[in-house]
């Protein structure tokens, strides 16, 4: 999910990242001035990333019910299931390194590395309750996803091997997963959750990385504004590019979109806004109403219909 393309490292390396060195971003907006204007909290309450740039209800009658009137739902089977997706992800990067860390150099070619244990399996369906034929659905996803990993990495190793005669097993997981998944970050001087986690920063291709098991919205690079933000924050180092990653599967092929872009005035603009409206709805207690065409699938359907 978190390698790209040759035609995307061109884009990136030709277009994206000169264009955000020319790319003027407001002083202001930058996460290491968190302590003023505009991006100081208003509010001492501390509010989620995804909270704020989630827009799946149109008048965050979502956040309303959840935050205020304390309503909590139960994930319906495509949130299982993405969530299981996100997991098996996060489960093969970690199992990769540590499968090449006990290894040395000289083994890695001539054994079979990455192979996908049931007890993985079972490890991941059990995380959620599905019924029996969402498990078997989401028992292929995760076997196909293993498996595309699997050759992309297998791929890079040998990519590293070839070209790195001394390279040492430090610094070939390096090359080959220059990936940290579900970076632990704490957002409290943005007021924001103290324990955010975000999908992966690639460190090979510098830019917060964001999955999405579902339909495009552009409001998923809301998302990766507030992570980038954070990390101005804490580590007081610019973060100007994020990558959204649509996977779809088709039959017995994985196929990936990748949305890549620079994290610029209006993105950050648009994320403290709607940090500080959702705010103020929830300290208000103000109920924004339902909107005329909710989803089906909605969690919150029958609380509004």
């Amino acid at each position: 999910m978190y390698f790209l393309n040759e035609e995307e490292k061109l884009y990136l390396h030709k277009y994206l990242i000169p264009q955000s060195r020319d790319t003027y971003i407001d002083y202001d907006l930058r996460g290491w001035n968190w302590h003023k204007p505009p991006l100081e909290p208003i509010y001492s309450f501390k509010l989620g990333v995804a909270e704020i740039a989630n827009n799946y209800c149109l008048t965050d009658r979502d956040l309303y019910l959840k935050k205020v009137m304390n309503k909590y739902f139960s994930a319906n089977c495509k949130m299982l299931v993405g969530g299981i997706m996100h997991k098996t992800i996060k489960e093969f990067i970690t199992y990769c390194k540590k499968e090449l860390y006990h290894h040395k150099i000289d083994e890695i070619g001539k054994n079979k590395l990455f192979s996908l244990e049931e007890t993985i399996v079972l490890r991941l369906l059990n995380s959620c309750k599905l019924d029996k034929c969402n498990e078997q659905k989401a028992k292929e996803k995760i076997i196909s996803l293993w498996e595309f990993e699997k050759q992309r990495v297998n791929y890079r190793i040998q990519e590293v091997l070839a070209s790195q005669p001394y390279v040492g097993i430090d610094a070939l997981v390096y090359q080959v997963l220059p990936v940290v998944v579900e970076q632990k970050l704490n957002g409290s001087f943005l007021g924001l959750s103290p324990y955010l986690s975000t999908d992966a920063i690639n460190f090979s291709e510098p830019m917060i990385v964001d999955t999405k098991f579902g339909r495009k919205n552009e409001f998923h690079k809301l998302s990766i504004t507030g992570y980038a933000i954070v990390m101005e924050a804490l580590y007081s180092f610019p973060v100007n590019l994020g990558c959204v990653v649509y996977p779809t599967f088709k039959e017995n092929r994985i196929l990936i979109d990748r949305e890549l872009f620079i994290i610029n005035d209006e993105l950050r603009q648009k994320f403290i806004e709607r940090r500080d409206d959702k705010m103020r709805m929830i300290y208000e207690e103000n109920d924004p109403g339902t909107y005329e065409e909710c989803y089906n699938d909605c969690p919150y359907y029958e609380e509004c219909h």
